[in-house]
């Protein structure tokens, strides 16, 4: 980082100290997160889980219950089963392949290699995910009518309320062109560090972030509401390749194989205020005046041994999924890639997020679009630009009348 960096961090810090007993409110977080830890512990060692599932035909039905909503908004993630049928993903993912192959996509990779280096501070920073956004399966998943329908519930979620109107449409949803990772059985090498995206250091000194952690900076964690969505969407973030400039309700990824435990796949953190516990963390005086437990522009925010390892212990791989599931996270929970893929199928996902209606995700998808028609590499990501002559990509004809609404088209 720069000196001028490191100065408004300084006085970053500088102001949030003088907000609170910033020793005192960590201390208070670290018990608190400590026995969620615990919990997290106990259920995974007697053979559960403790992230919620709910049923596709659930949400479709409006069966699901209140306690299960609870239970999603205290962990801040869910496994949404059976969001497509299990055939037709399989279908997608074979057409995947065959897109990847006719079109030699690794070769051309291989030329362009090092151009995406938002992962390159990780410990473990080379996951298998593929520079590929206008693949016909990717498009037909973040269109279809049954996605449509899960983000508008998950985004319903969130107290859209604020007071300059709704923060978001819940109901309505822009596409986040983003990639598909494809990980191999066997693999040793293609990990993800724990993690958080959708800003690193910009969560302490962003304006808007400011006020969303308000309650947090100012000693009053438990008054922090991860659901309310006031100044969501006006954050800004630091450009650079492969950071996200949508707002995201959340994150998440629609399984192409059946991936679980040993399968070099997801885990998370499933607290969904476990974000106090970070930004107090950095406000410690073993951190340097100008650093915020690593955090780095342009760069994914790492949750470290150094700095995190006691909430760290309540990282949890996700249960198996089967083609066809999604898996969703709140944007400020932490999460990871396994490092070692000991399972004998391949580990494949489509990444699609819920991203609403909103006027920073209209922008974002007007430029998105543009790109989109002439399969160029989505704005947020390396300009690696594969598609523009691949065989089979989608155009806009492959889109229905809600997947160009979605595109801002």
């Amino acid at each position: 980082m720069d000196e001028e960096l490191k100065d408004y961090i300084r006085a970053t810090k500088a102001h949030l100290k003088g907000l609170t007993d910033v020793k005192a409110a960590f201390e208070d977080v670290a018990e608190a997160m400590a026995k969620e830890v615990a919990i997290i512990r106990e259920t995974q060692d007697k053979g559960g889980s403790v992230i919620p599932e709910i049923q596709y035909a659930d949400i479709e039905s409006g069966a699901v219950t209140d306690d299960q909503i609870a239970t999603l908004k205290h962990r801040g993630c869910a496994i949404v089963r059976g969001v497509f049928p299990r055939d037709q993903a399989e279908a997608w993912n074979r057409q995947i392949g065959e897109y990847i192959e006719a079109n030699d996509y690794l070769t051309r990779a291989k030329e362009k290699a090092g151009m995406d280096t938002y992962f390159a501070d990780l410990k473990d920073g080379a996951p298998q995910i593929y520079g590929l956004y206008w693949s016909k399966p990717q498009v037909e998943a973040r269109q279809a009518e049954s996605m449509a329908l899960t983000k508008r519930f998950l985004n319903r979620l969130y107290d859209v309320s604020g007071p300059m109107g709704d923060e978001f449409d819940p109901d309505q949803d822009y596409a986040y062109a983003d990639r598909t990772r494809r990980r191999e059985p066997g693999d040793t090498t293609l990990g993800l560090s724990p993690h958080m995206d959708s800003g690193s250091y910009e969560r302490w000194v962003d304006p808007a972030y400011q006020k969303i952690y308000a309650p947090i900076f100012e000693g009053n964690w438990r008054d922090y509401d991860p659901w309310k969505a006031t100044f969501r969407t006006q954050t800004r973030e630091y450009e650079s390749p492969a950071v996200c400039s949508m707002f995201r309700t959340f994150q998440g990824w629609t399984g192409l194989t059946s991936q679980g435990p040993e399968d070099g796949t997801l885990s998370l953190l499933p607290i969904a205020n476990s974000v106090a516990y970070f930004l107090l963390r950095a406000l410690q005086d073993d951190v340097d005046d100008d650093d915020l437990c690593g955090a780095k522009p342009g760069r994914a925010l790492g949750a470290t041994k150094q700095w995190h390892s006691d909430i760290l212990k309540g990282l949890v791989s996700i249960p198996t999924v089967h083609a066809g599931d999604t898996v969703w996270w709140h944007p400020d929970v932490i999460h990871a890639v396994a490092n070692e893929h000991n399972g004998s199928d391949y580990a494949n996902v489509i990444y699609i997020g819920a991203s609403p209606k909103c006027p920073k995700n209209e922008a974002y998808a007007r430029k998105q679009a543009a790109k989109f028609l002439e399969g160029r590499s989505a704005p947020d990501f390396a300009a690696e630009d594969y598609e523009v002559d691949f065989k089979g990509r989608a155009t806009l004809d492959d889109l229905t009348e809600l997947g160009k609404a979605q595109m801002a088209l």
